[in-house]
């Protein structure tokens, strides 16, 4: 719409706002992912291979709590610096056709459509689990599935089973729609940090003086992000530094922040 010039108010993009996707993304995530595969499936993820598509922020999260309990864990990755960081935490990146037959758990965190074909889901081995971590229910073409030579048997809330005619099964989450937001609670207190961000956006917007936002889109102000997480810091009891005068100078900063550019992510 802002494009278009079809905006008709000033607006807050909260979703790139560090205190957003550097915590909601990344340290939710790395909770969840595991809380909605245990609530459903309760499976062992001890020596289990695990391919994540995406290895943005909720990917790392992801991964992150797979490595931890033991997984073998792939990443597939269309981005050169994000690949070369799986590859520096120690994660094999590969191509989802190279992997697809022998791996038991498939994850999309990409925010793209189609990650996970049907193609792919053809050629995967009996019980292997697919889920959604990413962006909207596109990423694992669930469409493709609902065709009268398979049969979907519903496990639980939320679980089904979608058999081959040759017997195989594979057990898909959710329907692949997200599957933290379906099954698995969400943390309250990185919620609350989100829900800050939010809440200070709809603030800085009302009480600006008249003519500081045009009807666009804009990003939380860098200051006002540091705020969010300096409100935060007492419940880990969290001491900052300040810097000396002669140091702000040093960093040609100011003392309260912002500490980092704008275009800091």
């Amino acid at each position: 719409l802002s494009k278009a010039g079809k905006l008709c108010v000033p607006a807050m993009n909260v979703n790139d706002s560090v205190t957003k996707q550097k915590f909601d993304n990344l340290y939710c995530c790395r909770e969840s992912i595991l809380d909605g595969l245990k609530r459903t499936t309760d499976v062992m993820f001890g020596g289990k291979q695990v391919v994540v598509c995406g290895y943005g922020e909720v990917g790392k999260g992801c991964c992150a709590a797979l490595k931890a309990l033991g997984a073998i864990v792939y990443i597939t990755e269309i981005d050169p610096i994000c690949a070369l960081q799986a590859c520096m935490d120690g994660f094999r990146v590969v191509k989802l056709n190279e992997v697809i037959r022998q791996v038991d758990v498939v994850i999309t965190c990409t925010g793209n459509k189609n990650v996970v074909t049907r193609e792919h889901l053809d050629r995967m081995k009996n019980s292997c689990i697919v889920c959604n971590m990413g962006h909207s229910n596109t990423e694992i073409d669930v469409t493709s599935l609902r065709t009268p030579e398979l049969t979907w048997e519903r496990v639980r809330s939320q679980v089904d089973h979608v058999i081959w005619p040759d017997g195989k099964r594979v057990v898909l989450l959710a329907e692949g729609r997200l599957l933290n937001l379906s099954c698995s609670t969400v943390p309250t207190f990185v919620l609350s940090i989100t829900a800050t961000t939010q809440a200070l956006a709809l603030i800085e917007l009302y009480n600006a003086p008249e003519g500081r936002y045009k009807q666009d889109v804009y990003l939380l102000p860098k200051k006002m992000d540091e705020y969010v997480a300096s409100l935060h810091l007492p419940s880990f009891d969290a001491h900052l530094t300040e810097l000396t005068d002669d140091q702000a100078k040093y960093l040609g900063l100011n003392k309260n922040g912002p500490f980092k550019p704008n275009y800091y992510r």
